[in-house]
């Protein structure tokens, strides 16, 4: 991201904090409550984005940007997640709704699409990209109050009654990446271990853990900083073999992947690579980097893959199928589909407090301390300081499992991520 570009992001966050949300009066033959919000069907309490027969949702994505890949598996699965949801009743006897805005990961389009949908919404099931999720922080914080299930697991989104990391954070997700480097992959005291990061929210988290692991482990960090319009990682890989590298991570896109992978392959730099949730797409593997995909790369994840052989896990990935037949099954399904089920177990606690306006719903998350979606992880949302999980899935490229990805670890969380303050 350009300096102008950030300058931007910030003077369109600061201005967005500055904005009253404004909700029309209009005409209702509802209850008022004492603190002005409404009373519908059931005698239950209501608020934006919730009528007596709709409870609307969100979806700010990335559909045509750096991630559409993964914008768009994250959007088609919650609107099966909705479809399935409605076909079995609905939520609080009111159906849902999932209003989609593509955002393109471009910080304008972003941050006007959150605008836009903030007085129809109780709450965002998605939101991609963790410089747009934190520059509304403030806002969403200070007055608007919809909780936000994020596509983006940076650690500066800790600390919010209201936007919540589903899984861990880039910088413990980045800690167990480097015990599985140390572990199985022969990374030992005294070794340079690479890290090739965009700038911004995510790469950074991302290297806070990479260096916080390395000094555990003795090892020494070689960075290399790069923008997400970056897609030759060429001089990267240079540079990376001309210190004498023993292993790389990387905190990116899957183009950004492919493209080291694929240069450190033919240029002799033959050490293994790997990289975060969001640095892989199955797609990747019918392309020129496939094969050494295949071989030297590895990726750390907040859930088992799409393939992975759990009875939640079999019937998503045969629900979505028959749903979208035209298009592969990638690990954005399953992140998909575990922020709308999150969400949709916590509007039910709300229903059961009586209290579907944003301030129920935020109460009603405070007491899922134990979600499981179906995917090996158990999420814990009792702490708005935490991510809802330490722990990750080590999953390799491979086209001859459904989805293309292999588990090779399963849930584990590193000591030195136990240990590790986000």
């Amino acid at each position: 991201m350009t300096h102008r570009r950030q300058a931007a992001v910030r003077g369109l966050a600061a201005a967005l904090a500055t904005l009253v949300a404004l909700t029309a009066a209009g005409c209702s033959s509802k209850a008022k409550t004492g603190d002005g919000k409404e009373t519908g069907a059931g005698g239950i309490r209501t608020g934006e984005g919730v009528t007596d027969t709709t409870i609307t949702l969100g979806a700010l994505t990335d559909m045509t940007g750096v991630y559409a890949t993964l914008g768009k598996s994250v959007t088609q699965a919650q609107q099966l997640y909705v479809k399935q949801a409605n076909a079995a009743g609905g939520i609080c006897g009111r159906k849902l709704e999932l209003t989609v805005r593509d955002h393109g990961y471009d910080p304008q389009k972003a941050l006007a699409a959150y605008t836009e949908l903030e007085p129809k919404v109780v709450g965002y099931a998605q939101f991609i990209g963790s410089p747009f999720v934190a520059a509304v922080k403030q806002r969403v914080d200070g007055q608007d109050k919809g909780l936000v299930m994020p596509q983006a697991w940076s650690a500066s989104l800790l600390g919010s009654p209201y936007i919540r990391v589903l899984g861990a954070t880039y910088d413990v997700e980045t800690i167990n990446a480097v015990d599985f480097l140390v572990t199985e992959k022969g990374l030992a005291k005294g070794d340079k271990l690479g890290h090739v990061y965009f700038e911004g929210d995510y790469g950074e988290n991302a290297l806070k853990g990479s260096t916080y692991a390395a000094e555990k482990a003795g090892l020494t960090v070689v960075e290399q900083k790069i923008k997400p319009t970056d897609n030759d990682m060429s001089a990267q890989v240079a540079a990376l073999k001309q210190a004498g590298v023993k292993a790389v991570l990387v905190s990116a896109g899957p183009r950004q992947a492919a493209s080291l992978v694929g240069v450190a392959a033919a240029t002799g730099l033959r050490v293994p690579v790997v990289g975060n949730n969001s640095a892989f797409a199955p797609q990747l593997l019918g392309t020129q980097a496939g094969p050494a995909l295949e071989k030297m790369y590895w990726f750390a994840s907040p859930s088992l893959p799409i393939g992975a052989d759990t009875p939640v896990a079999k019937k998503l990935a045969a629900d979505y199928a028959a749903a979208y037949p035209d298009d592969g099954l990638d690990n954005g399904v399953v992140a998909g589909w575990t922020a709308a089920s999150a969400f949709g177990e916590i509007l039910r606690k709300a229903c059961e407090k009586g209290d579907l306006s944003r301030e129920g719903v935020a109460k009603a998350l405070l007491i899922l301390s134990a979600h499981d979606p179906g995917f090996g992880m158990t999420h814990d949302f009792s702490d708005p300081k935490a991510p809802s999980s330490r722990e990750s899935v080590i999953i390799q490229p491979d086209k001859k499992v459904p989805g293309g990805m292999r588990t090779v670890r399963q849930p584990f969380a590193s000591e030195a991520a136990k240990e590790y303050t986000p």
